[in-house]
């Protein structure tokens, strides 16, 4: 289902640290963030939501169609962890959105940095954030 690009003008952007487990959930579902996030384990879900610096919402007529979730020191760098958009509402800007305001949560002064979704990277490209082609990871042991 697509959404006429005039509902852009609906969305209501917000800092929300008490996002619920569910509602976090079932975005990330609508989104498939959930293809790549345990979603089953909800003891992690609600860790990655208790301690997240920044948590910021994009809800269309009451309803989280976005969200992002960040981790910051606030002085030098932010890591963007989650950033999901409902698929029905994608390619309207929100994302972009959700990326510059999480930014100027944390401060402008800090660098963004996110590691992309094997399907994501031509987006990231595309609304101008610079690939960096240095990361290094060591997996969750669980």
């Amino acid at each position: 289902m697509t959404r006429p690009a005039s509902r852009i003008n609906m969305i209501d952007y917000q800092i929300e640290p008490n996002l619920t487990t569910d509602v976090f959930i079932d975005v990330l579902v609508r989104s498939t963030l959930a293809e790549r996030r345990p979603v089953d384990d909800r003891d992690t879900i609600q860790g990655m939501l208790a301690n997240a610096d920044i948590i910021l919402t994009a809800r269309c007529e009451g309803r989280l169609v976005g969200v992002s979730r960040a981790i910051t020191d606030h002085a030098y760098c932010t890591y963007l962890s989650d950033l999901a958009v409902d698929r029905d509402f994608q390619r309207q800007g929100i994302g972009r959105q959700l990326i510059q305001r999480t930014h100027e949560a944390a401060g402008l002064n800090t660098t963004l940095i996110l590691l992309s979704a094997p399907d994501a990277a031509t987006y990231y490209r595309h609304i101008d954030m610079t690939k960096h082609e240095s990361c290094w990871v060591i997996p969750r042991q669980t």
